[in-house]
């Protein structure tokens, strides 16, 4: 099984994003986010990014509303300004007889929307969001259960994503871990991962080593 993370490693949403929170905090007296610091930002759920900001800006309010202005214009603009990373589509073609999933911490109807919008849904067999499983990367558990779900071993299953939670997500489970470069973390928070590459297509040779 190969499990993908979404956003940094198969697509770039850091535009989209960014246009959504800075239409959820106008007028709540946070200053407006640069795409450079909605990239600083996400990885950890919607919830946690507007935790941060709020904190970061010693800014005190419900963070309820805020996270629903969010949504509303977020998912009216998925992929306004949102593409694939380079050779996505050709290298998923290339891996078709694997399992291939998705472990996002984007909320699971966003990540199928962005993959329905993207042309790309139809080569995964399974999509998980931050509201699927009851915990998030960097947990194990959400790769736990979806191993579960499949009767799938550990030591068969590879995760491939660009932060450091999926790494640690994938260590904590027990499978193999790639970590590409070109995504929203730097790379010193990635060089814990069993592999590293600098283009989406170069983690096909490994996928077919490990799976020899």
């Amino acid at each position: 099984m190969v499990i993908f993370d979404l956003d940094g490693t198969l697509i770039n949403s850091s535009m989209d994003i960014c246009k959504a929170i800075n239409y959820a905090i106008e007028g709540t007296g946070i200053k407006p986010v640069s795409v450079e610091r909605t990239i600083t930002l996400v990885g950890e759920g919607i919830s946690k990014l507007f935790d941060k900001l709020m904190a970061a800006e010693n800014v005190q309010a419900d963070p309820a509303p805020i996270v629903s202005r969010f949504s509303e214009y977020y998912e009216a603009h998925l992929v306004d300004n949102t593409p694939l990373y380079p050779g996505v589509e050709e290298t998923l073609k290339a891996l078709e007889g694997y399992k291939k999933v998705i472990v996002s911490n984007k909320r699971e109807m966003m990540s199928v929307r962005v993959l329905q919008a993207l042309g790309i849904a139809k080569y995964f067999d399974y999509v998980s969001g931050s509201d699927t499983a009851p915990d998030k990367k960097p947990s194990p558990v959400p790769i736990q259960l979806v191993l579960a779900k499949y009767g799938i071993k550990p030591s068969e299953a590879v995760i491939v994503g660009d932060s450091n939670y999926d790494i640690d997500a994938g260590l904590a489970a027990g499978i193999k871990t790639i970590a590409v470069t070109y995504g929203y973390r730097p790379i010193h928070e990635l060089k814990h991962a069993h592999f590293m590459v600098d283009k989406f297509p170069d983690i096909l040779p490994i996928i077919k080593r490990l799976a020899e």
